[in-house]
């Protein structure tokens, strides 16, 4: 179960759609229903912009940027009893909002963000990217195009037996249970003779479905067969089967000593229609 879960709330067209999934998200698991805001700047950046050449930004932006936050998180507070949400609270804190929500992630069970939320201001990462990447617990990312009254009614999981996957499925097993239907697309499938009699190997879909199973998850497996990347053939066949949850691992290479979303994650959390859970 999803016992704590934060919801990022930034003020913009998809906040009402978000938080009638978080709620509903909160009832469905008895949780407690945090909403976090952030100011989009860090101390340290107060302190860079006071020293550079340009002057420090005045007061007065500051103050903005504190209550635009500050009124985001009323409207938060005034939908979340309007919808009779049991137990929640708001956290408004300094800094990015990657980074702050980030740090949130640490104590809570699932992080729900927009699509982008706005880029953190001077780092380049967009709030999934950063957090799918380096966070502690599952990400929820409800995309700019999404018109669902609920999440993980019918759920398809991208599956290639990679580690991330199985984290992915894990994470997302509190919705798998509670799911009217499942469906496993199962993406890079290796070719049996790169491996010795091991059935799992050769068939990574019927293992996934027997574990599963076990733990009371009944799941269709789906192929395809045509599948040149695997993110396009996971948007396909979400529509294909009228997914509105996709379950995914989230993937990312180095740079500069940083994880960035690439391949197949890049193309979910770009092109998305439906909601992503992703994590590393």
């Amino acid at each position: 179960m999803y016992k704590t879960i934060v919801l990022y709330v930034a003020d913009n067209d998809q906040f009402a759609l978000r938080m009638r999934l978080a709620t509903g998200l909160a009832e469905r698991h008895g949780a407690h229903l945090v909403g976090c805001a952030a100011t989009g700047l860090a101390p340290a950046d107060y302190a860079m912009l006071a020293a550079s050449p340009f002057g420090a930004m005045p007061l007065a932006d500051h103050a903005a940027l504190h209550d635009d936050a500050a009124a985001a998180l009323e409207r938060f507070t005034v939908d979340a009893r309007r919808r009779g949400v049991a137990s929640f609270e708001t956290r408004l804190v300094t800094g990015h909002a990657a980074e702050v929500v980030l740090a949130q992630s640490t104590y809570a069970d699932l992080v729900i963000v927009g699509q982008d939320n706005g880029t953190a201001v001077l780092t380049g990462f967009a709030v999934p990217d950063y957090v799918a990447l380096h966070g502690a617990c599952p990400v929820l990312m409800v995309p700019d195009g999404c018109r669902a009254d609920s999440v993980g009614r019918r759920i398809l999981i991208g599956w290639n037996a990679s580690l991330e996957a199985r984290r992915a499925v894990q994470a997302a097993l509190p919705l798998l249970r509670d799911a009217a239907h499942v469906h496993a697309a199962v993406i890079d499938r290796p070719s049996p003779w790169l491996h010795g009699d091991d059935p799992t190997d050769r068939d990574p879909g019927a293992a996934l479905a027997a574990w599963l199973g076990r733990l009371g998850v009944p799941v269709q497996i789906v192929t395809d067969p045509d599948a040149h990347h695997a993110g396009d053939a996971l948007l396909r066949i979400a529509r294909d089967v009228d997914a509105d949850l996709v379950v995914a691992g989230a993937y990312g290479h180095s740079r500069f000593r940083e994880l960035v979303a690439g391949g197949a994650t890049r193309t979910l959390l770009d092109n998305a229609e439906t909601c992503v859970l992703l994590t590393h």
